[in-house]
């Protein structure tokens, strides 16, 4: 579903700021980086208003938590033409930093840490040591080189997105679709966020193009389900694992987790794949809940975890490699650093106790890798806690 771009390890923030007077900055770039890292707490002053406005502080102190708790303590920051390094004692963490003229926090960006590790057995410890259930497999040209249950189910959220790609692109393949055909939108289509859809006028005209790489690049919801009416549930679930009949779109999803149907959700959870089906056309009757109510019941924490599409590490690398050289699936290049990989493919999935990371790259000798991590929990996951050793797992791949 994706609610939050939770695949992106980094924190990239510029906020714009009113020409005033020009002040002498009272500490420099360098020293300002250097002391997210070496004092407890991280304070409020350090940062413009209009950062904190647009992120937590909270959300700055969980980041350099967990690198100091994964990667060890500080030891030096290097630059590196305008911007710089934080060298860790495990790992390596290109940033860039930018203040107003008070010496104050405007924007900061924190790329995937770059692990020193021995072996890809110390890459993958992290995971280990996650709560809840946790599935990761490494694949070097199409063999195990790491993974921890790897055959294990487990709720992906957006990535079954692949799934959908997959069966589009099959269709263009077998000449009975183009790229350039058109569909306009219609209200009963969308979804709600992530995604920008869901906010266009009624009969948008979209060509298959545009909404494919609206569903990978900003996981749209709303591009999603259009697609999914476009080809046919039936279609795509050709292309699912059984446990994930009947497939849902994101809208019937988000709409069986709202408590105004939880009657719907019972015979849902209590039926066949034909009573299932027969509740899907009985929720399209019904409308699309308000906003609010959604975004209330998500905020308690997770909701019907039976509710959602549920793949192994396994599945999503074959279903990536089904994928990975449509042009679309490097947009957004995710955790991996694209200086690091001559091509990149990146999909992945979230919602509260949920979140998944699927990669397939290409080093510049050709080699390819898959990556795909999955967590699952009964609260909400803290997002930084995989995202980082998953950049680890990429780093020790280079």
């Amino acid at each position: 579903m994706n609610r939050r771009s939770v695949w992106i390890v980094a924190i990239t923030l510029s906020v714009g700021l009113a020409a005033g007077p020009a002040r002498t900055q009272s500490i420099t770039p360098a020293r300002a980086l250097e002391r997210l890292f070496i004092t407890e707490p991280i304070r409020e002053e350090w940062f413009a208003p209009a950062f904190l406005a647009a992120v937590s502080l909270a959300r700055v102190q969980s980041i350099v938590a967990e690198l100091r708790r994964t990667y060890g303590v500080f030891r030096r920051l290097d630059a590196v033409g305008g911007d710089y390094v934080v060298v860790l004692e495990r790992a390596s963490v290109p940033a860039r930093i930018l203040l107003d003229a008070d010496g104050r926090i405007t924007s900061l960006f924190l790329s995937p840490a770059r692990a020193h590790i021995a072996s890809m057995e110390q890459a993958m410890e992290p995971f280990r040591t996650l709560p809840g259930r946790v599935s990761v497999l490494v694949l070097e040209e199409g063999r195990d080189r790491a993974s921890l249950n790897p055959d294990l189910p487990l709720a992906v959220g957006s990535a079954f997105k692949l799934a959908v790609l997959a069966a589009l692109k099959e269709q263009v393949t077998a000449g009975r679709r183009s790229w350039r055909d058109v569909v306009e939108l219609r209200p009963e289509w969308k979804s709600y966020p992530s995604g920008i859809l869901q906010d266009w006028p009624d009969g948008s005209v979209l060509t298959l193009q545009t909404l494919a790489s609206l569903m990978i690049s900003r996981s749209d919801n709303t591009a999603t389900d259009v697609l999914i009416h476009v080809l046919g549930r039936e279609t795509v679930e050709t292309l699912v694992p059984r446990r994930n009949r009947p497939l849902l779109t994101t809208r019937e999803l988000f709409m069986l987790k709202t408590p105004s149907n939880q009657d719907l959700l019972a015979r849902y959870r209590s039926g066949d794949e034909a009573v299932r089906r027969e509740v899907l056309r009985d929720l399209a009757r019904r409308p699309l809940p308000p906003l609010g109510d959604v975004n209330a019941a998500f905020a308690r924490g997770p909701v019907a975890p039976d509710i959602e599409w549920f793949f192994t590490a396994r599945e999503l690398c074959g279903m990536m490699a089904r994928v990975t050289d449509l042009p679309l699936m490097g947009i957004n290049p995710g955790v991996a650093d694209r200086r690091d990989w001559a091509r990149i493919a990146f999909k992945g999935g979230s919602e509260p106790g949920v979140l998944n990371l699927t990669t397939m790259v290409e080093g510049r000798d050709r080699k390819t890798y898959c990556v795909v991590a999955t967590w699952n929990h009964d609260t909400p996951v803290e997002d930084d806690r995989m995202t980082i050793p998953y950049g680890g797992v990429l780093g020790a791949l280079k």
